[in-house]
């Protein structure tokens, strides 16, 4: 058996000061209490919160800290993410360090949340690493689980567990409760969903195994989470099926298909038909939604959608 332990912590996350001294006093409490924790990950912009101020360059000062604390214990560390300012531009961006204080390697995310996370750049490199005599770890962020090509890229490239730090404090948490468990099941690896609290998430962090099923679902209180992964229970998945019944990488790469839609120059008209991504405005008056489906009429006149939409507001 390949046993590996990694402890979330699920901590209160301000948006006015510094988070790092409590990241650095949270660590010393886990591995205090839990000296056979191995890994420790931390939420979605867990350092400095969610505004976009608090961005700064890499390498810098929270790297240089929290690579301190991976050589303090002699753990594998994913700080959670900090937004980094690289040129104009900037990013959500994740380290991962190993246990003499390196810099394995930086994920920034892929999918920010917009139309909300306005202001960030999106990632385009994926992230893996290996620890030595135990397994391949990947790492996604938040919104990025919500796009199953993220995972499942993760997944061909070899990951059974996948790192993922979030900061959800939005009314969608249940469905990002059930991606994760979908997530899990169909990459058949574990998920490490670490939620922060106040500014930083709502808690409920989550994590799964590679059958899908919960091994622990936190509450939202602040919580250290240690958790010892079993990883050739992800290898027999892979071998003989999801609870011994589907195998649904095998059939992925027997059958992966054409899936044209993800080519470059690919035609794709309802997507296109669906309008700009942009936050949704007030709609008050029924005058309004009239002239919306005029609009759309206009440009999808045999669509069986919008001559429904005709049919309800002739009738009203």
């Amino acid at each position: 058996m390949t046993r590996f332990a990694v402890a979330g912590i699920q901590m209160k996350v301000s948006a006015i000061q510094s988070n790092v001294e409590m990241m650095k006093l949270k660590l010393d409490i886990t591995m205090n209490l839990y000296p056979w924790v191995q890994m420790v990950v931390f939420s979605e912009l867990c350092g400095y919160g969610p505004l976009l101020h608090t961005a700064q360059e890499f390498p810098g000062e929270f790297e240089a800290e929290m690579q301190a604390m991976a050589v303090k214990y002699g753990i594998w560390l994913l700080p959670g993410s900090v937004f980094e300012k690289r040129g104009e531009e900037i990013y959500n961006t994740a380290t991962v360090i190993n246990p003499q204080g390196e810099i394995v390697s930086r994920y920034s995310k892929m999918f920010p949340f917009y139309p909300y996370e306005e202001g960030v750049s999106p990632g385009h490199e994926y992230c893996i690493f290996d620890v030595p005599d135990v397994g391949r770890f990947g790492v996604s962020i938040c919104y990025d689980m919500w796009f199953p090509e993220t995972i499942r890229t993760l997944t061909v490239m070899g990951a059974e567990v996948i790192l993922h730090p979030t900061l959800t404090g939005t009314i969608d948490r249940d469905a990002e409760l059930s991606i994760c468990r979908a997530m899990a099941t169909v990459n058949q690896c574990y998920m490490f969903d670490v939620n922060g609290l106040d500014t930083g998430g709502s808690g409920r962090s989550l994590i799964c195994g590679p059958d899908g099923r919960v091994i622990y679902q936190a509450e939202n209180n602040e919580e250290i989470i240690p958790i010892e992964l079993d990883l050739e229970n992800v290898r027999r998945s892979r071998e003989f099926g999801v609870l011994r019944l589907g195998q649904p990488l095998k059939s992925f790469r027997d059958h992966m298909g054409d899936f044209s839609i993800y080519w470059p120059n690919a035609e794709r008209p309802y997507l296109d038909s669906l309008g700009p991504l942009i936050k949704p405005g007030r709609m008050d008056t029924l005058a309004e939604l009239k002239q919306r489906e005029t609009q759309m009429l206009q440009t999808h006149e045999d669509s069986y959608v919008f001559k429904g939409m005709t049919k309800w507001f002739k009738n009203s």
